[in-house]
């Protein structure tokens, strides 16, 4: 298997973080987002730069961001 392929069942695979994070903006909004992943730069005069500035810096918080990302998916479908 390539890893292309592998990478065809992966959900995030083409998806810039900066969609991600816009996504979930209009799904949760900035007080929905703050409420799941209570991180500053959700929750203290929030934007999407500095979303992406930190969650580029800071994989763990990323990885939440990704979480629920896929969960917002499940929930739509």
């Amino acid at each position: 298997m390539t890893n292309s392929n592998s990478q065809t069942n992966n959900p995030l695979h083409g998806i810039t973080l900066e969609a991600i994070v816009t996504k979930l903006l209009d799904y949760y909004g900035w007080d929905g987002l703050a409420d799941r992943i209570p991180v500053n730069c959700f929750m203290s005069d929030p934007s999407i730069k500095s979303s992406l500035k930190f969650l580029r810096k800071t994989p763990w918080a990323r990885d939440k961001v990704e979480a629920l990302y896929l969960a917002m998916l499940r929930k739509k479908s």
